[in-house]
């Protein structure tokens, strides 16, 4: 009897330390992780119109108006380069027009240039590498003559912000 009950205790012991030594046991898994990240661009203008109030072209020979913000998201890749252009249409009153050479504009903010409008030919308003988010003011002027007929004069600037 007493080697019965040995031999239970044996069995129980041995039983505990093999049921211990498989809680130990680890299986490892594996997961695989994608990101898609895709050139992404965001153009704001802090404005929607601008508008030149008539002035004495003595005494104004260039109208300004207040300035604008302008802020630019882009993602893209490492030393892209990141462009924003601007066509405009000349300015027309019915049957008058005052070419559009005669709007130009200075610019505040890293990366921005001034420049004057042009209505066959993209104008380059700012320039960067790389993704960021650059911000800056523009500010139009309009050269005032005495040759312009009178009238209430439109025209449309398409600006465009090219992300590679």
């Amino acid at each position: 009897m007493k080697k019965a009950v040995w031999s239970g205790v044996i069995a129980a012991a041995v039983l505990l330390v093999s049921s211990a030594a498989s809680a130990q046991t680890q299986v490892n898994g594996l997961i695989n992780v994608t990101a898609n990240v895709n050139a992404k661009a965001k153009l704001t203008l802090g404005t929607g119109a601008i508008t030149f109030a008539d002035a004495d072209p003595d005494a104004t020979p260039s109208i300004a108006v207040l300035p604008f913000n302008i802020d630019v998201k882009a993602r893209t890749t490492a030393g892209s380069t990141v462009t924003l252009t601007m066509l405009a249409t000349d300015l027309t009153s019915g049957s008058n027009t005052i070419g559009i050479g005669a709007l130009s504009w200075t610019t505040t903010g890293a990366g921005f240039t001034a420049g004057t409008s042009n209505a066959t030919t993209a104008q380059t308003v700012g320039s960067w590498s790389g993704s960021g988010s650059p911000t800056g003011t523009q500010t139009y002027a309009l050269a005032n003559s005495w040759t312009y007929a009178t009238g209430t004069y439109a025209a449309t600037l398409t600006y465009t912000l090219t992300v590679p």
